[in-house]
């Protein structure tokens, strides 16, 4: 028998998707970079190449990277959760409602907005898992009926405000040379990357993905990993909201409206299957990256700061980038069908044996 090459194992390893959208994400960068950073009157560089621009990718991204990091494991498992950034948006709500209506602390109204968050996460775990509805048609419609809370409750005016400082500390200072929530965010991230890769647990994902019902005679038990991720899913998205309130000073109903369309893309780009069954989460991370790269470089293209459609710009090339992803992870499979049936068809028949 022979063995691999080292040589192979290299090729294999610089061709792999992550490495891939690496050199993407590096050349997306450079392009912002020449592209977007120029000198003011003063001699001063301002634009993309700046430090604090760079702090402010980080900043930024965090809401949306812990967006991505908690649909990870649910498109793993061969699901989907569209209704991440309403409960988002709805846990931003009742968190500054507990906190300024109801006069609890800060860390008791973060805790009731994390469980709040869990609880919406259950709602549409049960109603997959319980009832058998597709998560597609779930989470559609959980999308609507969280951000139809977060505006009843709020009556569509009431934005909370006046926050205390040690909590805007979380979404607008640096701590060790970096924005607070990216610490967040990182811990986070380490602990999704060792539940999936590294556990028995979060193994089970990928092969519920693969196959459910060889999961389940298997021994796994499927319907109760399907239920965690989703709980899962909506713990982080309640984590999401308490982090967007500590950078943008204030919880409004409408906070996270079209995240769940960037982290979706995130994870698509990052490798992850939207069948299921495959991906990664540090794939996902580059994803996120490429994303916040996207959007904040966007900002500083001259023309586009003319034109004053950077937001506009941002949500048409993340939609050509979901649409090229999905169409990426489809056409192998449609080329290797493609190839099979062309070669039966030039293949010559079979001679029949004489009687």
């Amino acid at each position: 028998m022979s063995l691999p090459s080292p040589t192979r194992d290299w090729k294999s390893l610089l061709l792999r998707h992550e490495m891939l959208l690496l050199y993407v994400l590096i050349a997306e960068w450079l392009f912002f970079y020449f592209a977007g950073t120029t000198t003011n009157r003063r001699g001063v560089v301002v634009g993309f190449g700046t430090v604090d621009r760079q702090f402010d990718i980080l900043r930024h991204s965090c809401e949306i990277g812990l967006l991505a990091l908690a649909l990870t494991p649910v498109i793993l498992t061969a699901g989907i959760d569209l209704s991440v950034g309403s409960l988002l948006g709805l846990c931003a709500i009742l968190f500054g409602k507990f906190w300024h209506d109801a006069g609890m602390s800060i860390p008791v109204a973060a805790f009731l907005a994390l469980v709040c968050g869990a609880l919406g996460g259950g709602i549409n775990a049960a109603l997959i898992t319980v009832l058998r509805l597709p998560p597609l048609i779930v989470t559609l419609g959980t999308y609507s009926l969280f951000r139809g809370l977060a505006e009843a409750i709020t009556r569509g005016a009431v934005t909370y405000t006046d926050f205390p400082a040690g909590f805007l500390f979380v979404g607008q200072e640096r701590w060790l040379g970096l924005p607070v929530q990216a610490w967040l965010f990182l811990g986070v991230a380490g602990a999704v990357w060792l539940l999936v890769h590294r556990t028995t647990f979060g193994r089970s994902f990928r092969a519920i993905g693969f196959a459910p019902e060889g999961a389940r005679y298997a021994g796994i038990p499927v319907h109760r990993r399907v239920a965690l991720v989703y709980v899962l899913a909506g713990l982080i998205a309640a984590l999401a909201a308490i982090v967007y309130t500590a950078r943008l000073g204030q919880a409004k109903a409408d906070a996270g409206s079209g995240y769940e369309l960037f982290a979706l893309t995130a994870v698509v780009l990052g490798g992850t299957s939207i069948f299921g069954g495959t991906g990664s989460v540090h794939g996902t991370l580059l994803g996120v990256a490429a994303i916040a790269v996207l959007k904040n470089g966007l900002a500083c293209l001259p023309v586009v700061m003319r034109m004053n459609a950077a937001e506009e710009m941002s949500g048409l090339l993340t939609g050509v980038l979901l649409l090229l992803a999905l169409t990426g992870s489809v056409l192998p499979k449609l080329l290797s069908q493609w190839r099979t049936r062309r070669r039966a068809a030039a293949s010559p028949l079979q001679p029949q044996p004489s009687s």
